[in-house]
């Protein structure tokens, strides 16, 4: 199994390449079965989940191809079946985002359950709901979940209990072939969702809406591919900001655009960084101070995002000060805690809130991560850590993020891959 090995104390400087999102390309991915002729996704993340949703889609007979140079190419007219099994859909939870489309263009899916990260209850419950609001007939058995429209799906309004990311995506696919006017009330608003929309328009789909969170689609016959490119990874970009404000150091993430992560960077200027930012770039000067603790909350966009929880938590631990950190999305989302408490780190947790005294310094340690976003808040740790630090079950973390060794190498961090 590989592990990080990283040698702590370098001032992290340079810049670096944003990939394209993964929590946009696999709905994308999923949107593909969508389209009657050939489609190309460009900018597409070389990643595991990325390759499993390939390989998934694949299985049910589409054409696809992806050369690890980040375009995709998919033609759905060799699609055979529509059974999305245990073993591929076990390890992503984004492997339920081929329902919908699948239930929209053939009228029948039949999807296993999905799994992914360890960070609580992600229950699949309004993904069905909303199905079943457009009169989708739904079982669920052995794990499974079958799906059987007769005819078109039809038009109609869905309004979940919860913001849900992939709910609204999975609904969005199904309904732009529905027959008649669905309305998608307390929609997420996560860039991730405005591209996946922007696609689906490029495709020939009817939507209005977008990037607020009511969502009204004009069902149409059908779609035709087209040519897309996935959007910048907001996660990665200030995981990698993160890095120079847990350094000291200054760097310029590229590729990436800064409207995508405002209130992220609004709490990196709280810390003390110098943030500047171009129309694809953000640069971050640390200026060799030791940041400032900052506190916050986790709710859907436009607010503090989940994913960036895990990253911030880290630069706090070494931050002047002491900060509370609510997390309101996911009830198990301080899996990390032990692990930077091991390498030194002050944090008392109850219930959903955490507090994090800052210390002065980190101490190297063997760590181990959790899920794919707490792998990084580690690796951060491990790089202002005095000493090395061997993190293990990376699997997490490349998941998420591409290249990660190469590119903090470029930004003259010490760390290495080792199998044991």
């Amino acid at each position: 199994m590989d592990k990080f090995l990283i040698q702590g104390g370098n001032v992290l400087k340079g810049a670096v390449r944003i990939s394209g999102a993964k929590n946009a390309a696999l709905p994308l991915l999923a949107a593909t079965i969508l389209a009657e002729t050939p489609i190309t996704i460009t900018n597409v993340p070389n990643l595991k989940d990325v390759n499993t949703l390939v390989k998934l889609i694949s299985g049910l007979g589409v054409t696809i191809s992806y050369d690890n140079h980040d375009v995709v190419k998919a033609d759905t007219s060799t699609l055979s079946n529509q059974f999305a099994p245990y073993e591929l859909v076990k390890t992503m939870r984004a492997s339920i985002l081929v329902l919908g489309p699948l239930l929209a263009r053939y009228g029948e899916a039949k999807v296993s359950l999905p799994g992914g990260c360890a960070i609580g209850s992600r229950p699949v419950d309004q993904h069905l709901k909303a199905l079943e609001a457009l009169g989708a007939h739904i079982e669920v058995d052995a794990g499974y979940v079958h799906a059987k429209v007769d005819g078109r799906l039809k038009g109609g309004e869905v309004i979940f209990d919860m913001v849900t990311v992939g709910g609204t995506e999975n609904i969005l696919m199904a309904a732009v072939l529905a027959e008649g006017v669905t309305t998608i009330r307390n929609a997420a608003r996560e860039p991730e969702i405005t591209d996946l929309a922007n696609m689906l328009v490029k495709m020939g789909a009817k939507i209005s809406g977008i990037d607020t969170d009511t969502l009204i689609v004009t069902g149409v016959e059908r779609l035709s591919g087209c040519e897309y490119a996935v959007v910048a990874d907001r996660i990665e970009t200030g995981s990698y900001l993160a890095a120079a404000a847990m350094t000291g150091g200054c760097v310029r993430t590229t590729h990436t655009d800064p409207v995508l992560l405002e209130s992220v960077l609004e709490k990196f200027e709280e810390m003390g960084a110098e943030v500047t930012r171009g129309d694809d770039w953000i640069e971050l000067d640390m200026q060799g101070k030791r940041p400032k603790a900052v506190s916050f909350r986790t709710l859907p966009h436009p607010e503090f995002p989940t994913d960036m929880q895990a990253q911030i938590m880290a630069v706090n631990t070494i931050a002047r000060g002491f900060s509370t950190i609510s997390e309101t999305i996911f009830e198990n989302r301080f899996m990390h805690v032990p692990e930077l408490s091991r390498m030194g780190a002050n944090i008392e947790v109850e219930g959903n809130d955490a507090t994090v005294t800052g210390v002065e310094k980190l101490s190297a340690a063997p760590v181990m991560a959790t899920d794919l976003r707490a792998s990084f808040s580690l690796v951060l740790a491990a790089l202002a850590a005095e000493g090395e630090t061997l993190v293990d079950r990376i699997y997490h973390i490349d998941r998420g993020y591409e290249k990660i060794e190469e590119k903090l190498q470029g930004l003259g961090a010490q760390i290495k891959r080792v199998s044991e």
